[in-house]
């Protein structure tokens, strides 16, 4: 879906990347990382988020965490993260941003809440219940501070995927706010939700959902209980262009993830000023009835978008020619995704060992694919910084 965009957009980038595999220097099944375009696009994203007084947190998971990408956001200008779950906390942390996001999506297990608290400190905590509120605050009155806490809400006519379902009724949210601030340990400090905003494919624009609404109404309520000062998180779809419409909706944080590497789905039919920064890289292996069988392990296509012929450049060499594109059969997602199969028909044939690149918009952190961050790119030198696993940690490749 976004190979267009980034042949277009970022060509040296995914030239660079096919050099550094043929130099056996990337590996097959990666996520690759334009780690120039990253700290650039998170220097746009910080400086509209201050000029809009919006706090503003990192999500790193669709990347796998890596190390270098949290370094080359942290030179943008962003210093703290959102952790979808734990892995994402500790990754994060170790990786130098300041975890200031914990418990959404994911909540936090039970038995890790007072590691949690110790560790990291995290400047907000989302709870869906009053027992993870409790587990929260107990974790941090063990650790000696108090826990800002952020109350997920739900409303009728909200939209959640589902799995994501969860939380507290809105109008409840006063009372809850109460029963927060009675925790030894913890102290109610807004309100979070997902998603607020969602890309619609009959307009092609994002626009905002129900549960952005919610959030507005739930914060008006505790406004006109004398509460000053609601955190109002409203992650989803971000990109720098969109932060104007949250904080028109009383938003106080943002939290962008795809848009940090300029893939949101509105970049697909939008110049937007994020340039694309992701691609995944594999190899060809072998050939076989007239397919071109290449490796995989990190196949994500997102199912937000309706399916489409998926390509690939194909190549022996750096290019972005429409001459070198081939349609390529990916495996359901019922399926191991051990091969996807490139068409091997005319003129020009993949050989094995011809690198094959990919511009989908992906979710590393569920796959078995390294993640790679090259630097260097926008001044011709392009370098390898990091060759990780999908939870920011290093892998020993080749063996």
């Amino acid at each position: 879906m976004f190979l267009d965009v980034l042949r277009r957009r970022n060509p040296k980038f995914l030239e660079a990347s096919i050099a550094l595999h043929r130099q056996g220097k990337i590996p097959a099944n990666a996520y690759v990382l334009d780690l120039d375009a990253v700290e650039a696009n998170a220097r746009v994203l910080k400086t509209e988020a201050d000029r809009l007084g919006l706090k503003i947190f990192a999500m790193t998971k669709q990347v796998g965490r890596a190390s270098s990408f949290c370094a080359a956001v942290q030179r943008g200008g962003i210093d703290r993260s959102v952790a979808v779950d734990m892995a994402c906390a500790r990754a994060t942390h170790r990786a130098g941003l300041r975890v200031g996001h914990l418990g959404h999506l994911q909540q936090v297990a039970r038995h890790e809440a007072k590691a949690a608290a110790a560790a990291f400190q995290p400047d907000y905590w989302t709870v869906f219940n009053d027992d993870k509120a409790g587990e929260a605050a107990e974790g941090a009155w063990a650790a000696g501070y108090t826990q800002n806490l952020l109350a997920r809400i739900k409303a009728d006519g909200d939209t959640f995927y589902r799995g994501h379902e969860g939380g507290f009724d809105a109008a409840d949210v006063a009372a809850v706010a109460d029963a927060f601030d009675a925790l030894n340990g913890g102290r109610f400090a807004g309100i979070t939700t997902f998603p607020a905003l969602l890309f619609d494919h009959k307009s092609r624009k994002v626009l905002p959902t129900h549960n952005l609404a919610t959030l507005t109404k739930a914060a008006e309520a505790l406004a006109k209980a004398g509460r000053t000062g609601i955190e109002v998180n409203a992650p989803g779809t971000t990109s720098s262009v969109l932060l104007q419409g949250l904080a028109d909706a009383g938003a106080t944080q943002c939290e962008p993830g795809n848009g940090l590497h300029g893939m949101t789905a509105l970049h697909v039919v939008e110049d937007l000023p994020e340039l694309p920064a992701v691609c995944y890289l594999t190899e060809v292996s072998h050939l076989s009835g007239g397919k071109a069988y290449c490796f995989g392990g990190g196949f994500y296509i997102d199912p937000i978008f309706p399916d489409y012929d998926v390509k690939a450049i194909v190549s022996g060499e750096p290019t972005v020619a429409a001459s070198s594109l081939r349609s390529v059969e990916v495996p359901p997602p019922s399926a191991i995704d051990y091969y996807a199969m490139i068409d091997a028909g005319g003129p020009k044939a993949p050989k094995p060992g011809d690198t094959a690149v990919f511009g989908f918009r992906g979710q590393a952190f569920v796959t078995r694919a390294y993640v790679v961050g090259v630097a260097g790119i926008s001044k011709g030198m392009p370098k390898v910084e990091s060759i990780e696993n999908g939870f920011g940690e290093p892998q020993s490749w080749p063996v």
